[in-house]
């Protein structure tokens, strides 16, 4: 049988590429060296150590410790569901920032807004497989996941830890996930939203870039140290280790290294799949998010508090159209579907000359079959997906009664989300309904969302939702919403949190509409999930086959494989780095505070505040002033391999020292996640010395600066 190798052949690794699992970096130890990193690669494989145990996820994201009380450094995006719960129209945090000037002072985040600090990253492949092997569909899929929730369970018997497990290489291998949940975060320092977000989708995805995207957030801890939901006798967390800001200049083709938590790339998906996203699935996204982002601005355009509330999940949506609309463009360009087909074609040919090919062979063919069958319901799919999920209330009536029916089943046995250890993440989100949700305008958006349904094929639609969403055109659609949003009471936060506790024939027995819709709707939902579960656990099986050739071939060229992402930490390196876009153009890697005064218009998103305009005028920059470019530099460009999760990913110098704070990548890059282009892939990143500046200089906080240990000029 073909050999499964994942040892590195590192000689051929190529320094810009490459999200790289920590316990993989000595094997590329020498390449590390080659491009300029001085420290030992050996520290970077343990993650008690620094500077690994400083990095944290935040959020969907990542931060950074960056003193040893506690302060953590992310961006302002992915901490603005925070800002945003502290908001109201009287206190516009989002327009004109937050600066703590004391720790009694800190605001309280969201509920459900959490800070993972990794403390264990350990192989538990032959646990999570053992009782899989030789099962298939949704036998396959059970056995891997009661034996997940078995290592789970028992990774947690310690209070304070959230564990999970991380399926690698496509269910080659699985990795146990090992992390402190901080539950108590609290706000401490934004700049306003016109720094925070300089350009807004104007400038998104684009360089030159001249954002300030940047929060400082602080973990609290229970007196004992350990973790605990919010409190005001709550101490601030003491973590292993912090980041040190480095204070020197930074200089094109600079080593630089990130180390985050992307969330998931597609790089060795099959050729039929890269089709699938470019020719179907990134242009249907674009439409369906674009008419989402219209529907929503248009309903709550006259009522501002309504624009506040959902001011994340616009923002939300604006990033996911342009990050779609990008990725097509982008894999067009890298003119992805023949590049992969004939990749893909090269390996099946060199696999035909290995041992057991036919046996390996057999596996990738039914493989492509479970990919055909799934994709003949993709249209309707990808709608009642969005249907569940961006519709708040409506959610919250389907978590409620989902959550009462698992709550029959032993802890053990019960879905992923809805086990005991999910419960407290569950009322968080129902808690922040009531600050994410108007009436008004979730009816617009379920109309529209609904309309399309509506018309696609009826044989290929669901008989509940038809059932509870009666009507074939708008009018009819607008009474059954109506109808459904005026019998509700959820909308009040006591009901949602008392309804956690009901049994399943309490909730369908209720008068409340959307809980009778929601035991209306949930038995087909199940149905649903218990087809895509069945293809999944096929595609567990099947898909090492495919990963084995992908392996085995590359082994042969000289070449590496690193996983595709999933939300675990990676290390990235690469340098400082220009690029030449087209022809003529070439994208300078540091931008500076001279931009922000050429972009400003006085109109959202080129809206400089004041303050800065009048810091810029006087030109004061004191020690972050660039001693080459003579003035204050605002973000700069790497060649560092990221994707979507890396957001507030930190950026080392060759000492492993905070250079600056990972939150964008170039139009051209946006495809990344599928394909890797070296010729346009780049990061973008929030030079150190213009947060340490705004911090000295334009929104004071020399107590802040002085935590960090950094001059306060």
């Amino acid at each position: 049988m073909l050999a499964l190798s994942l040892a590195l052949c590192a000689t051929a690794a190529q320094a810009d590429e490459g999200m790289w699992m920590p316990s993989q970096l000595p094997e590329i130890a020498r390449q590390l060296r080659a491009a300029g990193f001085k420290g030992d690669p050996a520290d970077l494989a343990e993650l008690t150590r620094a500077p690994m145990n400083a990095v944290v996820k935040v959020g969907g994201a990542t931060g950074a410790f960056v003193s040893g009380e506690g302060l953590v450094l992310t961006n302002h995006h992915v901490a603005f569901g925070v800002i945003q719960y502290n908001s109201k129209p009287e206190r516009d945090l989002i327009g004109n920032g937050f600066v703590a000037a004391d720790r009694a002072a800190e605001l309280p985040a969201n509920p459900d807004f959490r800070v993972l600090v990794t403390t264990g990253f350990d192989k538990v492949t032959e646990r999570i497989l053992a009782d899989a092997r030789g099962k298939r569909g949704r036998a396959y899929y059970e056995a891997v996941d009661a034996a997940t929730k078995a290592v789970v369970a028992e990774c947690e018997r310690e209070a304070g830890y959230r564990c999970s497990v991380a399926n690698m290489y496509y269910g080659t291998d699985f990795y146990l996930i090992r992390q402190l949940e901080l539950r108590d975060i609290r706000l401490v320092y934004a700049p306003p939203d016109s720094i925070g977000n300089y350009g807004d989708e104007v400038d998104n995805f684009v360089w030159p870039r001249h954002s300030g995207d940047f929060t400082l957030l602080r973990a609290y801890v229970g007196k004992d140290g350990k973790p605990a939901d919010y409190s005001p006798d709550n101490v601030p967390y003491s973590p292993p280790g912090h980041l040190q800001i480095a204070t020197d200049p930074v200089r094109e083709g600079d080593y630089a290294m990130l180390a985050g938590y992307p969330g998931v790339t597609f790089r060795h998906r099959m050729a039929a799949e890269f089709a699938q996203q470019i020719e179907w699935q990134l242009p249907s996204r674009v439409a369906l998010y674009g008419s989402m982002i219209k529907t929503v601005e248009r309903a709550a355009a006259s009522d501002a508090e309504a624009k506040v509330r959902y001011a994340a999940q616009v923002a939300g949506f604006k990033n996911t159209l342009k990050r779609a609309q990008g990725e097509l463009d982008g894999l067009r360009r890298s003119d992805a579907v023949r590049v992969r087909r004939d990749d893909e074609a090269a390996m099946l040919a060199w696999l035909d000359k290995q041992p057991d090919a036919n046996t390996i062979r057999a596996d990738i063919d039914a493989a492509q079959k479970v990919l055909d069958a799934a994709a003949s319901t993709r249209e309707r799919d990808q709608l009642l997906t969005a249907i569940r999920t961006q519709a708040q209330l409506l959610n919250a009536a389907l978590t409620l009664q989902r959550l009462a029916l698992e709550h029959a089943k032993p802890d053990g046995e019960r879905e992923t989300g809805y086990q005991q250890r999910d419960e407290t993440l569950i009322a968080g989100r129902l808690k922040q309904v009531q600050r994410r949700y108007a009436p008004e305008v979730e009816k617009a958006l379920l109309l529209d969302l609904l309309s399309q349904y509506k018309a696609l094929p009826k044989a290929s639609r669901v008989p509940e939702f038809d059932r509870v969403f009666a009507g074939e055109d708008a009018a009819g659609l607008k009474r059954s919403l109506d109808a459904l949003y005026a019998g509700t009471r959820l909308g009040d936060e006591a009901v949602r949190l008392q309804a956690m506790t009901a049994d399943a024939k309490a909730l369908a027995a209720s008068d409340d509409s959307l809980l009778r819709a929601a035991a209306t709707l949930t038995p087909a939902i199940l149905a649903l999930e218990e087809q895509t579960k069945s293809r999944d656990g096929e595609l567990l099986r099947l898909r090492p086959a495919y990963m084995r050739a992908l392996i085995g071939f590359r082994k042969s060229q000289g070449r590496a494989v690193y996983p595709d992402a999933n939300s675990t930490l990676r290390v990235s390196y690469g340098a400082v780095s220009t690029m030449d876009p087209r022809d003529g153009v070439r994208y300078r890697p540091l931008t500076t505070v001279q931009g922000i005064v050429e972009k400003h218009t006085g109109v959202k998103p080129f809206d400089a505040p004041q303050a800065l305009r009048d810091a810029i005028a006087k030109g004061d920059y004191g020690s972050t002033i660039d001693p080459e470019l003579k003035t204050q530099t605002v973000d700069f460009l790497t060649n560092l391999d990221t994707t979507g999760g890396n957001s507030g990913s930190p950026v080392l110098d060759a000492n492993g020292r905070l250079i600056g704070l990972n939150f964008d990548s170039n139009w051209e890059a946006v495809s990344a996640s599928w394909m890797f282009d070296p010729r346009y892939k780049r990061a973008i990143h929030v030079d150190m010395r213009y947060m340490r500046w705004l911090l000295a200089k334009v929104y004071p906080a020399p107590h802040l600066l002085g935590e960090m240990r950094l001059p306060a000029e």
